[in-house]
């Protein structure tokens, strides 16, 4: 028996083995395990849930700043002379609000009922060329509904083209501009070849400058949800914290130097449980959990990305006016003792909800959620969530619950 058990353990081990060893991998995974990272199966990327105590990295970007290893996301850029118009009818948002070369936009992007395929980020580089960035484990769908779209749209979709040499010289610019004007109508290119590193924190900013020559000039100015181009990165004012900072996308034969560069600045890793709470705290949705292809953006706490007043047609926009959300997304704090988590059922006075993300919260020391419930519930209802067959007492708020540091929801 003890033969069997042995061959038993031996069997299994050689399976989780395989199972790492079958995951993919970010350029840094040797510089996460050289730090004592524990790694974990996230998406079918083998990623670094935390490099020591959670609650401390989580502190650590709130009170001075950290770095995140986020190369497992996806960039994608749409080029040609079709490129805003074809991303008008493909996102929620408006890309017509984006006006000024740089400026960012967040949106959802649906599928024909309405349900969330994904939510992103385009970034408006030239009137042909916007760079997106999608989710890690929605990649390869994001980009496979893209080029179908495209064929709908009745523009050609090339093989993939490569990425434009990024460049803050005159030089540069007149190169971008050349190549504007010798891709197709539209071209649809992911770029595995990047990575990307977040830097957040208050003091994030002053890190990256210190860690990476030339770029303080380049980025003091940049605005919020702004990004510019910076030889061959790209660096952009935006985040997934709640706290200001970079991320920055970078060719990923460099991600280990500039990985070394930080830290020798004194700017600490932060692993992906970490970046959970930070963007929980700042009422940031997951896909997945808060909304997926299922769910609506206005039942998602996503209305202010889709725009409907305007004559413009988008996908899945006749769904959205043709169904009023019955539900929303509400913030919630638990009163009794206990911790909050995705799924457990919410009792309202207007029928049941459920929690679609939920967490202790280290800045505010309390257990903190996001839920979906009846449109009727109004912030300050008093509710009770079934925690293992008891029910506790909890209290729905306005979200965020923290940003830049400091607790912002009302308790």
């Amino acid at each position: 028996m003890r033969a069997l058990r042995r061959q038993a353990q031996a069997c299994k081990l050689c399976f989780q083995k395989a199972n790492m060893t079958a995951l993919k991998q970010t350029p840094l995974n040797a510089a996460h395990r050289a730090m004592g990272a524990r790694m974990v199966d996230f998406g079918g990327w083998e990623m670094p849930v935390n490099y020591g105590s959670q609650i401390d990295e989580h502190h650590q970007v709130r009170n001075d700043c950290g770095m995140f290893d986020v190369s497992h996301m996806r960039v994608v850029d749409i080029k040609g002379a079709s490129a805003r118009e074809f991303l008008r009818y493909l996102l929620a948002n408006n890309v017509d609000k984006l006006t000024q070369p740089g400026k960012a936009l967040y949106s959802c992007m649906l599928l024909d009922n309405g349900g969330v395929i994904d939510d992103l980020i385009v970034y408006f580089m030239s009137e042909a060329w916007f760079r997106i960035v999608v989710n890690a484990g929605t990649a390869d769908k994001d980009i496979a509904w893209m080029k179908q779209q495209a064929g709908e749209f009745n523009v050609h979709v090339p093989p993939a083209v490569a990425a434009a040499p990024l460049a803050s010289s005159t030089a540069g610019k007149q190169s971008q501009e050349a190549l504007d004007k010798a891709v197709p109508d539209l071209a649809i290119a992911d770029h595995p070849e990047l990575a990307m590193i977040a830097v957040q924190g208050p003091h994030a900013r002053e890190k990256v400058w210190a860690a990476l020559p030339g770029s303080q000039g380049l980025t003091e100015g940049l605005i919020p949800f702004s990004a510019v181009e910076m030889g061959t990165m790209f660096i952009a004012r935006t985040g997934y914290t709640g706290e200001d900072g970079f991320e920055i996308m970078i060719p990923a034969r460099a991600a280990p130097y500039l990985w070394a560069s930080l830290a020798e600045k004194g700017v600490k890793p932060v692993g992906l449980g970490a970046r959970d709470t930070l963007r929980l705290e700042a009422g940031m949705n997951l896909y997945g959990q808060d909304m997926d292809e299922s769910i609506n953006p206005l039942e998602a706490g996503l209305a202010w990305t889709v725009d409907l007043k305007s004559e413009r047609d988008f996908i899945g926009k006749a769904a959205l006016l043709a169904r009023p959300p019955t539900r929303k997304l509400v913030g919630l704090v638990l009163e009794d003792r206990g911790v909050l988590r995705g799924h457990q059922q919410v009792h309202t006075a207007f029928g049941p909800g459920e929690i679609t993300s939920g967490s202790f919260s280290p800045t505010l020391g309390k257990s903190i959620a996001l839920a979906r419930v009846p449109d009727a519930v109004k912030i300050g209802d008093n509710v009770q969530i079934e925690i293992r067959d008891k029910l506790l007492n909890a209290k729905t708020v306005r979200y965020p619950f923290a940003r830049n540091g400091k607790a912002v929801c009302n308790l």
